[in-house]
C-alpha cells in the first residue's frame, strides 16, 4: 500500500536531550578511522578555536537516528520497515557538534513520492541545543521497496 502523501509537512515532538561527551566523540572517531586531533584532544581543538573537542561531521547520524525512528515506526504512517533501504543522507552543519552540547532533534516529513512501485520518504531532522541554537540539519531519504507482483 503506498504511503499517504497527507503526511508531508508532519512534524514530530522534540527528542529527549542527547548529551555529547568527549568519550562518545572519541569512540565514533575511532569507529570511522577519523584521526584529526580536533576530535581527540581538547587542547588541540581549543587551539583551533573550539571550546572542546568537536565531532566528525557524520556524528550527527548518532544524534538524529532515534528521532528518525519515531518517523519510521509511526503506526499511522504504516511504513513497512522490513522493505526500507537508505537512499540518501546529507548534513548541513551550522556549527560543529562539540563535547558538552546538549542536543534535541525535531523530525519533519518533507516529501513522499512514488516511482516505479517504490515510495520515497524524505525526513529532515533539525538538531539544535536545548537553548534553541541551530547546530545541524540532517536530511535522509528512505526508499520503501514495492511489493513484488
Amino acid at each position: 500500500m503506498p504511503l499517504d502523501p497527507a503526511f508531508i509537512g508532519r512534524s514530530y515532538p522534540p527528542s529527549q536531550p542527547y548529551d555529547v561527551s568527549r568519550e562518545k566523540i572519541r569512540e565514533f572517531a575511532g569507529a570511522i578511522g577519523a584521526t584529526s586531533p580536533a576530535y581527540l584532544d581538547a587542547e588541540a581543538a581549543k587551539a583551533l578555536g573550539h571550546r572542546d573537542v568537536i565531532a566528525p561531521p557524520t556524528f550527527a547520524i548518532v544524534v538524529s537516528m532515534k528521532t528518525n525512528e519515531t518517523v519510521m515506526f509511526d503506526p499511522e504512517l504504516e511504513l513497512d520497515y522490513s522493505r526500507v533501504v537508505h537512499g540518501d543522507q546529507n548534513f548541513t552543519h551550522h556549527r560543529p557538534i562539540t563535547a558538552g552540547d546538549q542536543l534535541v532533534c525535531v523530525a519533519h516529513i518533507d516529501a513522499i513520492t512514488s516511482r516505479m512501485g517504490n515510495d520515497m520518504v524524505t525526513v529532515r531532522t533539525e538538531i539544535s541545543t536545548v537553548g534553541g541554537e541551530p547546530v545541524t540539519t540532517a536530511r535522509s531519504m528512505l526508499v520503501v521497496r514495492g511489493e513484488e507482483a
